[in-house]
């Protein structure tokens, strides 16, 4: 089968215009293989993340609009305003339900984005009915049930449930792509899927490339005073963040004096509540999303680059952050779990310091480490961005979509066609 005719669905709760977390990555990927002649349509939501309110212009029962070459149909579903428990689940749901009864075109490929789960799950019943010969891949972003576990849900039914419909969906795949190898790992022991069945394509770096700013200019322009040290964190502001911990830190920068500010950029779940437990306090700024030319000077003019998550957190997610620090530059301070895959990250770039989930005093110690040794924190700037230039690679990923799916849908591949499950329970 020529390019030109082979047809890839891409099923995703995410998509550009979002500019964090999973979106930047789905429309990328989707761009891609339309570079390399692929047909691709996508189905998706409204753009609605992190702020869990479907915006403004948006928000039609279906939208179809094209973007960057890629057909990409936009459905309406129930988007909750505070997205925990079943109203989350409901969500997942309702978009799985809107995207299985929508007419798919024949593809040759489904290539089905997780999380989500739930809708993940509901389109595969689907293709398993309507689509049985097509290859089926699920690309696992996040590890769902884990990340329930992680961030403090407790192991009743419902984990044990979403345990049992994340082992069904992944052993059902054709193929499972992951974006780490301890995630291949994790798949593999705790949900059974053959290793020769895993694929592990890592994210890379979604930025365009930019030139270096002017810090100077560009600090003045964000309000940003040179004689402060600006601890940055970008992205969303979500519960396995546990952002609460940076707060207290600049709290403590506060009462002890030091020229430092913490600033969050960008939106979330937990924004209203961080913004309620600053208060007045000067050590701590909110900034709304910026455009991406603007993401990227901002995080070039940061002094520290600041990965937070909640303690507990370890394996259920590698920071989609990373990338964007890594390209800008500048020196990365992870507050995490030092088993986990953010310090490995770290570990394995040289790109920063790796200090305890929670401790808000080690928080404030790592940051003033790095603040005081400007050569040190320029040679780990300086090792990030050759991790990302020459692990976090963009084309180098998505040659390897290019293949995974050649080999899919030409039949190269002894198990594209899609299996049955294995009659394993694995919850635990």
């Amino acid at each position: 089968m020529s390019r030109q005719s082979r047809r890839v669905l891409v099923l995703g709760l995410n998509y550009p215009p979002e500019q964090t977390g999973i979106s930047p990555y789905t429309g990328a990927m989707a761009r891609g293989i339309v570079g390399r002649g692929y047909e691709t349509r996508a189905l998706t939501a409204h753009p609605h993340y992190p702020e869990w309110e479907v915006r403004q212009g948006y928000g039609q029962w279906a939208r179809t609009e094209g973007v960057d070459g890629v057909r990409v149909t936009r459905l309406r579903h129930y988007v909750p305003s505070r997205p925990s428990g079943l109203r989350r689940a409901f969500s997942e749901l309702t978009f799985g339900v809107r995207q299985a009864t929508r007419r798919w075109g024949g593809p040759d490929a489904v290539v089905a984005v997780s999380p989500a789960l739930i809708s993940t799950l509901v389109a595969q019943v689907r293709a398993r009915l309507l689509h049985r010969n097509t290859p089926f891949v699920v690309w696992v972003q996040d590890l769902y049930s884990l990340g329930l576990k992680e961030t403090g849900q407790p192991d009743g039914l419902t984990v044990r449930m979403m345990v049992r419909l994340e082992g069904l969906v992944l052993r059902r795949a054709t193929r499972v792509v992951v974006i780490h190898d301890r995630f291949a790992r994790r798949v593999h022991e705790d949900f059974g899927v053959p290793l020769d069945r895993i694929d592990v394509v890592r994210n890379w770096t979604h930025l365009p490339s930019t030139a270096p700013v002017e810090r100077i200019e560009a600090r003045a322009a964000l309000g940003w005073s040179v004689d402060e040290t600006i601890v940055l964190h970008a992205g969303n502001m979500g519960v396995k963040q546990g952002l609460g911990n940076v707060v207290e830190a600049a709290r403590l920068a506060h009462e002890q004096k030091h020229a430092m500010r913490f600033v969050f950029l960008g939106g979330g779940s937990e924004r209203e509540h961080l913004i309620a437990q600053a208060g007045d306090l000067g050590t701590v700024t909110f900034l709304d999303a910026l455009s991406d030319t603007e993401f990227a000077s901002a995080l070039q003019a940061a002094d520290v680059l600041l990965v937070n998550e909640k303690p507990g957190v370890a394996e259920m997610a590698v920071p989609s952050k990373l990338t964007s620090y890594f390209a800008a530059g500048r020196p990365v301070l992870a507050a995490t779990d030092r088993s986990g895959i953010t310090a490995e990250e770290i570990g394995r770039s040289c790109a920063g310091v790796v200090v305890p989930a929670g401790d808000p005093q080690a928080l404030l110690d790592g940051a003033l480490q790095i603040a005081f040794d400007s050569a040190a924190a320029d040679a780990m700037g300086a090792a990030g961005r050759r991790f990302r230039d020459t692990v976090l690679d963009e084309e180098t990923a998505i040659d390897a979509f290019d293949a995974l799916l050649t080999r899919v849908i030409d039949g190269d591949d002894l198990l594209s066609r899609v299996p049955e499950p294995a009659n394993r329970d694995h919850a635990h």
